[in-house]
């Protein structure tokens, strides 16, 4: 039995295949998902679970080195969550975040129903 970190089975197996420059989406329980993605649902009532615990939890995991938000997103709780982790996420619009969503190499779907609760993680590397 793992010790600590991510116990989600199919999200730890996910995780371990990403490279560097590869894109992870953290999405709210609304954002449409394309039926293409590589998707990981940890939804499992509305509110949980919530998506400051799910990016903490990949955070720990994953070497990140950008992140984008939807601009409507900007002054609001998500981009404190967000900026609290020591992010510095690009301010896009949410049609131009929804666009890159067929180009992610996998989606994290929260129980998260506060708007405009999605992030793009753009994997770095740690050496």
């Amino acid at each position: 039995m793992k010790k600590h970190g991510i116990l989600n089975g199919p999200l730890n197996a996910a995780l371990g295949t990403l490279g560097h420059g590869h894109l992870v989406v953290i999405a709210d329980c609304g954002l449409p998902l394309p039926a293409s993605a590589a998707v990981v649902d940890l939804a499992l009532v509305k509110g949980t679970p919530r998506f400051g615990d799910v990016l903490r939890a990949v955070l720990d995991d994953v070497e990140i080195e950008g992140s984008l938000i939807a601009s409507e997103a900007s002054g609001s709780v998500i981009e404190e969550i967000v900026r609290a982790e020591q992010l510095m996420p690009e301010l896009v619009a949410h049609e131009e975040l929804k666009a890159l969503l067929p180009s992610t190499r996998l989606i994290i779907r929260t129980g998260e129903a506060t708007p405009f609760a999605n992030i793009v993680l753009r994997c770095g590397v740690t050496f």
